[in-house]
């Protein structure tokens, strides 16, 4: 084990823990740092307490444990232990223990001090989870606040130094030269005529049939993997085992494609980039890279996750080659065009950057901090992430403006997801808690090729749902009854009020609480009932509706009586405007999902009107008799927000107004019971008495109703929201008026139509002057001519206005 890479560095490695708070070691894949280094510091680190290794995986953690106990002769659980979800391996004497990443954030939540911890190890950390992303920042907090003599380690083949020098500019690089063997690299674009599965499982098979050896496959996904392999199955010889490797699969399972191959066998594994990291698949020595990946990405709009398929980072493909040198001299074909492999991004985007936030949110309010910036993060959490985060606390009644509720600190006190402990700490009983405790556990493993009815999957008995259930029913500290179906609906409600859901058709489309839409197959059985509660769901790629994965039937009557809380009363009016009639209905929700209708039985005045408005938002402003008095006070108070905004003036835009109907509106309703009556409603007298005296004077003076011309004659201004306010007059009325009116303190001359005898536009202007010196003397030879028993000067500005002919003048 002393010829490994990393053995060589070893030295270095332990003088920079002895010195420094954090050290960076960057050991290419199989020089041993996840395997061989923890045991040597143990042994020769001088750390004062145990050891934490972080692994990405269970299935890496477990091997790695065990791979470490085997080093020492033990079994796991004696000086190496393991932590997972589900399972615990650890002993009084065990130093060293290798643990995912949940488990770490719990760990240092429940011991902010670390008691007894000498080093925290973050292996794999290229691969920027986001649970490892928030236990760097809670370990840097620890270190700077309560734990100065702790040690991290942050290790991987390939990781991003620019970026953690930059957090952790003190923290030494340790950098391990070599690889065990030589791993030839190859590249090879998949030909454009195949189809994907077809292609990879034919260039695997001409490597299989050139080169000794078992291989390793990677591939984007669970539904590649089985489609590659039903293609696989008729291309290689008998002597070829085809297993796949996906986290969805049991440890069990998983454990079979890591064995080695029986004597006289070899095999293929297809895997996802679960292999990336951490584990020894013995016997490989060939690996193919479709260089692709499944990634989640989350949708802050409709706070749904997509799975969007991408080529890897270069980082993953240097990480995938290294699988094909841990044990013997090997070859690695990326299944694309080198060029565009060296395009590639060098580091895959950090989870952080693209995931739901809410977990991540709920632990830091935990952890005492309401300001992610006061943390120290290779990413800032994005700030609309956040912001969607805590909207689903809130609705979860997680969260009261910026502290947590008491049902929140014990949502959070769980550690798991947000909406899965909302349901855990809502169960009453014990047989409540059993139920909420099964629904947890498959929901967080959910069944596969099983169909999308949760209500059969709950029915199922399955081990490592048993075995998570008791452990979730010890950590909300319940016995645990029967697990009772009837208990299911209100149960899943606590967690998932949004993704209650109703049919809008006969083709499996239903509605979402949230307003989103979700789908079923047609032909699935599921889509038979109105309404369902769908926890699981996935946003689709090609259409705006998600996808239901798991779902369940919901009586929503039995629902709505035994969780009451899940409806909002609201009352709105209908009326049908050829009768004039009105009437009052009562609508109870659940959010967008209307769930029943009736009547309100003689309403009150008070409750008529409120309806009434509650209509009036629903309709439109268009629904009252707006005159033309009052559409021109409405211009006029906007004009007034332009024109002197010294002045507060209230906003009278379509959505304030409406909003603002109990101010100016409700106090003119009295008495008024019917549709015809609310048309008799005088606007404009109730947006002038909303408006404040010294204002109504303002508006009065700066921007009158009228203009009294010279004649006395006292002409309507126009108003326009667009245009300039403009009076048309006839032209003989303002002779003697030699330049333009303006109004608004002289701010904004009126636009001056000026109209011949007949009331006919003879010129527009907004320069009075100009126009009697000017274009006036075409328009005197042609009045003149027209309208002869009519004034019509030679100066008009200096010449008395009149309404009359010569004969009366």
């Amino acid at each position: 084990m002393s010829l490994l890479p990393v053995a060589a560095v070893l030295p270095d490695l332990l003088s920079a823990l002895a010195n420094a708070p954090a050290v960076l070691l960057n050991a290419p894949t199989g020089a041993g740092k996840s395997t061989w280094l923890p045991l040597q510091i143990l042994r020769e680190g001088n750390i004062n307490g145990r050891i934490i290794l972080l692994e990405p995986r269970r299935l890496a953690a477990r091997n790695v444990a065990q791979r470490l106990a085997e080093l020492l002769g033990e079994k796991p659980g004696e000086t190496v232990g393991y932590r997972m979800r589900a399972e615990t391996c650890v002993g009084p004497a065990t130093r060293l223990e290798v643990v995912t990443e949940g488990i770490l954030t719990r760990m240092i939540q429940h011991d902010p001090e670390l008691t007894d911890v000498g080093l925290v190890i973050l292996d794999e950390f290229h691969e920027r989870s986001l649970q490892a992303d928030l236990a760097l920042a809670l370990l840097l907090d620890v270190q700077q606040g309560l734990r100065d003599d702790l040690k991290l380690l942050i290790m991987s083949a390939t990781l991003d130094n620019d970026k953690l020098q930059r957090l952790l500019p003190d923290a030494p690089v340790i950098i391990s030269e070599g690889r065990a063997f030589p791993v030839e690299r190859r590249y090879q674009a998949l030909p454009t005529h195949q189809r994907f599965d077809e292609a990879v499982a034919i260039a695997t098979a001409e490597l299989l049939r050139a080169e000794p050896g078992s291989l390793l496959l990677f591939l984007p996904g669970v539904g590649e993997i089985q489609r590659v392999q039903e293609h696989l199955a008729a291309r290689v010889a008998s002597d070829v085992l085809l297993c796949p490797l996906y986290g969805a699969l049991s440890l069990s399972e998983q454990r079979q494609a890591i064995l080695p191959a029986p004597v006289g066998k070899r095999k293929v594994v297809l895997a996802t980039n679960i292999a990336e990291t951490s584990l020894t698949i013995e016997g490989i020595r060939l690996v193919v890279d479709c260089a692709q990946e499944r990634v989640a990405r989350f949708d802050v709009r409709s706070g749904l996750t997509r799975l969007v398929t991408q080529r890897v980072s270069q980082a993953s493909m240097t990480q995938r080659a290294g699988r094909a040198g841990r044990l013997e001299p090997g070859i690695c074909l990326h299944l694309l065009g080198k060029e565009q492999a060296e395009r590639a991004a060098a580091q895959s985007d950090a989870e952080i950057l693209q995931s739901d936030l809410s977990s991540l949110q709920l632990e830091l309010l935990q952890w005492g901090c309401y300001d992610p910036q006061q943390l120290n993060w290779l990413d800032t959490p994005p700030a609309v992430n956040l912001a969607a985060a805590r909207r689903l606390l809130t609705q979860l009644q997680a969260l009261d403006g910026e502290r947590l509720t008491a049902q929140g600190q014990k949502m959070a006190a769980l550690g798991n997801d947000p909406r899965l402990a909302a349901m855990l700490i809502a169960a009453k009983s014990d047989d409540e808690a059993a139920t909420a405790a099964r629904l947890a556990a498959i929901l967080e493993e959910p069944p596969r090729g099983a169909g999308s009815d949760l209500g059969h999957a709950f029915s199922r008995s399955q081990s490592n749902w048993q075995q998570r259930s008791q452990q979730l029913l010890k950590r909300v500290n319940r016995r645990g009854g029967k697990a009772d179906s009837d208990a299911i609906p209100a149960l899943l409600a606590q967690g998932f009020p949004d993704r209650i859901a109703r049919r809008r058709g006969l083709d499996g489309r239903y509605q979402l609480a949230n307003g989103m839409g979700a789908m079923l197959d047609s032909d699935n059985a599921l889509s038979r009932h109105e309404w369902l509660i769908a926890p699981l769901l996935l946003q689709g790629n090609a259409s705006p509706d998600a996808r239901i994965l798991q779902a369940y039937a919901l009586d929503i009557d039995a629902l709505a009586a035994r969780c009451p809380q899940l409806l909002e009363q609201s009352d709105t009016i209908e009326w049908d405007e050829a009768q004039g009639t009105l009437k009052a209905l009562r609508r109870s929700r659940i959010g967008q999902l209307t769930v029943k209708v009736h009547p309100l039985a003689k309403p009150s005045e008070d409750e008529l009107h409120q309806a009434m408005l509650n209509g009036i938002r629903d309709k439109g402003l268009n629904v009252l008799n707006w005159t033309e008095d009052a559409q021109q006070l409405r211009l006029r108070l906007q004009c007034a927000a332009r024109w002197l905004p010294d002045e507060a003036w209230p906003a009278v835009d379509e959505a304030s107004l409406l909003a603002a109907l109990e101010a100016w509106l409700l106090p003119h309703m009295g008495g008024v019971k019917s549709l015809r009556a609310l048309k008799n409603v005088n606007v404009r007298e109730a947006l002038q008495a909303w408006l404040p005296w010294t204002l109504r004077q303002r508006l009065d003076s700066e921007l009158p109703t009228h203009y009294t011309v010279p004649t006395g004659s006292r002409i309507a201004i126009r108003y326009d929201d667009e245009k300039p306010p403009a009076l048309a007059v006839r032209m003989q009325e303002m002779f003697g008026e030699a330049i333009t009116p303006t109004i608004a303190q002289g701010r904004v001359p009126l636009v001056l139509e000026l109209l011949s005898p007949a009331q006919r536009p003879l010129q527009i202007t907004r320069d009075l002057s100009a126009f009697w010196q000017g274009a006036y003397r075409e328009v005197q030879k042609e009045m003149k001519g027209r309208y002869p028993k009519h004034v019509w000067p030679d100066d008009p500005a200096n010449t008395a206005p009149t309404r009359r002919t010569k004969k009366y003048s």
